[in-house]
């Protein structure tokens, strides 16, 4: 018997089984922001094969739960999230935005004027930069504090401050969110011309790199964290 039909939140399919990110992203069906949704709404909106789709998802959690299992983040403390997206995706936000900004202004000026696009992509990349930069300030210098002080004291008062925010946070996620598959289409799916350099292919690369990165960040948080604070404010 399936485990999975499109009735079910793309969220909570990535929230079962991590591994159907993957097949998402292969069919372009947002899992991060658009978590919230049937898996139905996107089908019809990608105009997927239904059944193909969910044929492969439910094949590979068969052979998922045959196997070693990823982590269980729905089972994980909110402190060992937070250390989970701190530790590994605003790191790696922090390291890398500036050196793909770099990359980005290096193969405008090499290759722009044969290839217009890279001007979009360009100030595309540059406003996401720009965003993602003040989002991770917020979360670590406002709601992630908050949540940690939470779970010391059981305060209201903190957990009102981590949950105020939420909001703010959500609708920054779908602008980024809607950036990189604006990036997406504007590259073609990051199609590499015949006539680049290898720091052309590099930058393509790593915005590539960037949206799967950043898609996951937001899958954590819209899908699992987020849902858990409110959930604990309205009890």
């Amino acid at each position: 018997m399936n485990k999975f039909n499109s009735n079910h939140k793309i969220g909570e399919i990535v929230n079962a089984f991590p591994k159907a990110a993957d097949i998402f992203k292969e069919y372009k069906i947002d899992f991060c922001c658009g978590g919230n949704r049937p898996l139905s709404e996107a089908i019809k909106e990608q105009q997927v094969n239904e059944t193909e789709l969910l044929d492969k998802i439910n094949s590979a959690y068969a052979s998922y739960i045959a196997g070693s299992k990823d982590k269980n983040w729905v089972e994980a403390e909110s402190g060992e999230i937070i250390e989970q997206i701190l530790n590994k995706h605003h790191a790696y936000l922090w390291s890398e935005l500036p050196k793909i900004s770099t990359l980005s202004t290096t193969i405008l000026r090499v290759h722009g004027t044969h290839h217009p696009e890279l001007s979009k992509v360009h100030k595309l990349f540059n406003t996401l930069k720009m965003e993602l930069e003040d989002h991770l300030t917020k979360e670590e210098t406002i709601q992630y504090p908050a949540i940690k002080e939470y779970e010391k004291t059981k305060s209201m008062v903190d957990l009102k401050r981590a949950v105020d925010i939420i909001n703010d946070l959500e609708t920054e996620h779908t602008g980024a969110g809607d950036i990189l598959k604006e990036l997406r289409i504007v590259t073609d799916d990051y199609k590499i011309p015949d006539d680049v350099c290898e720091t052309f292919e590099l930058t393509y690369k790593k915005l590539q790199e960037l949206e799967a990165d950043t898609f996951q960040h937001i899958h954590l948080e819209n899908n699992i964290l987020f849902p858990r604070l409110r959930d604990l404010a309205a009890k």
